[in-house]
């Protein structure tokens, strides 16, 4: 094989400089760099696995902020609902009872008319009185029993109002 400028030995000794050379490295260098890339792959497939349950738990969260969003809404809506039937309550309250105050107030008002109006009367009765029996004097022209006379009207009056009153 010389012939075609092989050299036998130097051929062996690159061989078994080659597979020594293959062995050291495959020892030294490509076992710990082949570790390091599994621990790396390890790493990062670890890493995507809690990224995958942070984005799970994220989801559920957000459903459960959704539904308490919804919860709190729909409760926002019942107190809105009784506040309404409770101002609603009020008003009917505060109708009736400015109905009965105002009740009260135009009784109220009737009887102080009734009374003035019976006082007022019972002056215009006494006056006329007066203005009779002065009348009858000056026609007269002597005095009379004021007390009998007045009587005397008095029973006229209540006489005719007898009468008005039928």
């Amino acid at each position: 094989m010389e012939s075609i400028g092989i050299n036998w030995q130097l051929l062996v000794a690159f061989l078994i400089n080659f597979l020594v050379l293959f062995g050291l490295l495959t020892a030294v260098l490509y076992k710990p760099v082949l570790k390091m890339l599994d621990e790396r792959a390890a790493k990062i497939k670890e890493s995507l696995e809690q990224a995958e349950k942070i984005k799970e738990q994220t989801s559920r969260s957000e459903e459960q902020i959704k539904a308490a969003v919804e919860a709190a809404r729909k409760e926002g809506q019942v107190i809105i609902a009784q506040a309404s039937l409770i101002a609603e309550k009020l008003k009917e309250e505060a109708k009736d009872g400015a109905r009965k105050e105002a009740d009260v107030i135009v009784k109220k008002a009737k009887d102080e008319i009734k009374l003035e109006r019976d006082k007022s009367i019972a002056d215009l009765r006494s006056e006329f009185s007066n203005l009779t029996i002065l009348a009858a004097e000056k026609v007269i022209q002597e005095s009379l029993d004021a007390q009998k006379h007045r009587r005397l009207i008095d029973e006229v009056l209540e006489q005719t109002k007898t009468f008005k009153q039928n």
